[in-house]
């Protein structure tokens, strides 16, 4: 006789605050976990990067080494080196026992704005594209008063991959079909997700040498895969998560206010798909450059808004399931625990540590 199998926990969302990190390093630009999500690195606008234990609020070191604001950082797997990008067009990978850089590598025309290790911490990839910066202590808009909201060209737009075995300057390859700039890159084994202001996902199979493309129609903000692999979850400035079957194109959520058409698309080619009732409201997203994320469970999605709130959907159903009020203002960063209902939120000059209602500090 087998015994029915039991059932999986129901999944909890962060809905207490915990911890307030008080960065001192004007306004937090990224933050982001580490491989394990025991630490986390934050990235200011005073051009410095810091390491921290968020669960404990300790701020363990700082990094200096760039020359303008630092846009986004990554930790490697083993948790012994750092990559950076910043407003300065480098990349920087550091030491972490330390506190020095390693190598900084430059070709970038413009700001660098993402940037992430392979899994063996041999490859950098970086992302570069105009996104404006303003005063300290402010969020980064797409568009100014002085600049368009969609630049010709952006610079050069481009991902490139660098080699941290070698001291070779140049990229070892550089992809250059985004028509706007890079906002958002993600790594999974041998595939690289990009999100593009020119509106299109795009996803590299470096294994197979392909690219396969998705056009969305709008600006793209923030580009996440899940953990099973098999989907792509995309911001965009229409105030609108979509998550896309990876190999199809098909649209299979939608977060977010109606769109008039969509037409995501596999293997590059734009096509329509049939009108649906939009299910999920909530969000703000306009202007600025915001993350979005899934739970550790990946049954929730969730989004940075610019009404001082962080939004979680159930991944199936499409319904509202938080609304979480995390300050004033844009929220600028989030990141979500590998393993645990944690997250991150980093909001003006700060960065806010939330858990479960269940959790017990010890």
């Amino acid at each position: 006789m087998a015994f029915p199998r039991p059932r999986p926990a129901r999944a909890e969302l962060p809905r207490q605050r915990m911890q307030t990190l008080q960065c001192g390093q004007g306004a937090v630009r990224a933050a982001r976990f580490n491989a394990d999500g025991n630490y986390c690195l934050t990235c200011g606008s005073d051009k410095t990067l810091k390491l921290w234990n968020p669960h404990k609020g300790t701020a363990l070191r700082t990094y200096q080494g760039h020359g303008y604001e630092v846009l986004d950082a990554a930790g490697s797997f083993d948790n012994s080196q750092i990559c950076s990008g910043g407003a300065d067009k480098a990349v920087a990978l550091w030491d972490v026992t330390t506190g020095q850089v390693v190598r900084k590598y430059r070709g970038h025309a413009g700001k660098v704005n993402c940037v992430q290790f392979n899994e063996e911490a041999t490859v950098i990839v970086s992302g570069e594209g105009v996104v404006w910066g303003g005063p300290p202590c402010t969020p980064i808009p797409f568009s100014s008063p002085l600049n368009p909201p969609f630049p010709p060209g952006s610079i050069d737009s481009t991902v490139r991959c660098w080699d941290c075995r070698s001291r070779r300057p140049d990229p070892i390859q550089v992809l250059d079909e985004a028509k706007d700039g890079i906002s958002s890159l993600k790594l999974s084994g041998h595939e690289i997700l990009t999100g593009s202001v020119d509106g299109r996902v795009r996803r590299y199979d470096l294994r197979a040498g392909q690219l396969y493309s998705d056009y969305i129609g709008s600006p793209i903000t923030s580009v996440y895969f899940t953990k099973d692999g098999q989907c792509v979850l995309a911001a965009s400035l229409d105030s609108t998560l979509r998550l896309l079957d990876k190999d199809t194109g098909e649209l299979l959520g939608e977060y977010g206010p109606p769109d008039p058409l969509r037409s995501p698309g596999g293997s590059g080619v734009p096509r329509l798909t049939p009108r649906v009732p939009p299910r999920y409201t909530g969000h703000r997203s306009t202007t600025y450059r915001l993350d979005c994320v899934l739970n550790e469970l990946d049954t929730h999605v969730g989004c940075a808004s610019e009404d001082g709130h962080v939004y979680f959907w159930d991944l199936v159903e499409g319904s509202l399931a938080l609304s979480l009020p995390v300050g004033q203002g844009v929220v600028q960063s989030l990141a979500f625990h590998p393993r645990l209902p944690c997250l991150l939120v980093a909001t003006q000059g700060q960065v806010t540590l939330w858990r479960e209602d269940t959790f017990q500090p010890e």
